[in-house]
């Protein structure tokens, strides 16, 4: 048995001693977006309630913090600084972006912007945090002025954007299953890679720098070598769109997950199936713990009361021990 077979079966293992599942209900509506601190100890999420939650992560359970408010309409997605694990950045509907701090409990910046803020993304320098709306205009903050560095328009439909690790190239994905390639920070276009025949959704630079990855409107993830800008394989087990991804803190898992009511882990050196979650509801965001494998992911659950249907706002972790 090579090692790659081994590590493979070594993983399928683990995992039938890790599946239990711990769940909070913080939000009154849906679940938006899930996200760990750069240390691991604290998990935020962003709901269409206008609010954030954090919870700290104790051995075998996790716990909720705070409840962090200030935003007037829907968090769409947040990210936390990348080597400060105090602070995080949200976007939102309401045209703000804001920066808070979980030391001091309180929003610590407010950005104004064009547009609706529908995807965030904080440079791996923690400099710039960049925001993308729904009119594809896509806004460069200074963290340290809090001031708008540039807005740059683009004439296709932006879906998801991300700083590679090494802070150098912007990607971004689009609706014609492409990847735009820009250097950073002069912003000149460098490519247009074409990753998949249907709508590009997200994009997930993998901890290590080894790997990326996008999920498409296709039902696949495709996986990427970062430096040689290369596609490596196809994973195709969902069937329908894929809306989030996210890699193991080692990079040798990818979960991926969409409407299917399963949410796939998969061997990144291979592409095989190493073990699947079973949800009840749509995902639409799933995150690595940056240290262990654990997955914090929300679903789009409902739950009835009374003749009225209304969202569950759960958060859900996968890989507690038995």
């Amino acid at each position: 048995m090579s090692r790659s077979e081994q590590t493979f079966e070594d993983l399928k293992s683990y995992f039938r001693s890790h599946s239990k599942i711990r769940e909070q209900r913080p939000h009154m509506s849906k679940v938006h977006s899930v996200c760990w601190n750069a240390n691991g100890c604290h998990l935020a999420s962003g709901s269409f309630d206008k609010t954030v939650a954090v919870y700290a992560l104790e051995r075998d359970r996790f716990v909720k913090n705070n409840v962090f408010r200030g935003h007037t309409a829907s968090v769409d997605q947040l990210c936390w600084h990348k080597t400060n694990p105090d602070q995080f950045s949200t976007a939102s509907g309401d045209k703000t972006v804001r920066i808070w701090d979980i030391r001091v409990g309180k929003c610590v910046s407010v950005t104004n912007t064009k547009g609706e803020n529908i995807n965030i993304a904080w440079s791996p320098d923690g400099k710039t945090i960049a925001v993308g709306n729904k009119e594809d205009l896509i806004t460069f903050i200074d963290t340290r002025t809090n001031k708008i560095r540039v807005e740059e328009p683009f004439s296709f439909e932006v879906n998801e954007i991300s700083w590679n690790n090494t802070n150098d190239l912007f990607f971004l994905t689009n609706g014609m299953g492409c990847m735009h390639v820009l250097s950073y920070p002069s912003l000149e276009h460098q490519m247009t890679l074409k990753a998949h025949p249907a709508n590009c959704i997200c994009i997930e630079f993998g901890p290590t720098g080894k790997y990326f990855a996008t999920g498409s409107a296709d039902a696949q993830v495709s996986l990427w070598d970062a430096n040689e800008l290369a596609c490596l394989r196809m994973i195709s087990r969902l069937e329908w769109p894929v809306r989030t991804i996210s890699f193991s803190h080692d990079e040798r898992l990818i979960a991926s997950a969409s409407e299917d009511l399963l949410i796939d882990i998969a061997y990144t050196e291979t592409g095989e199936r190493v073990t699947d979650i079973h949800v009840d509801a749509s995902t639409f965001t799933v995150a690595w713990h940056p240290k262990q494998y654990l997955l914090a992911y929300a679903c789009d659950e409902k739950e009835t009361i009374g003749d009225r249907r209304r969202d569950v706002g759960n958060v859900k972790i996968f890989g507690f021990p038995e």
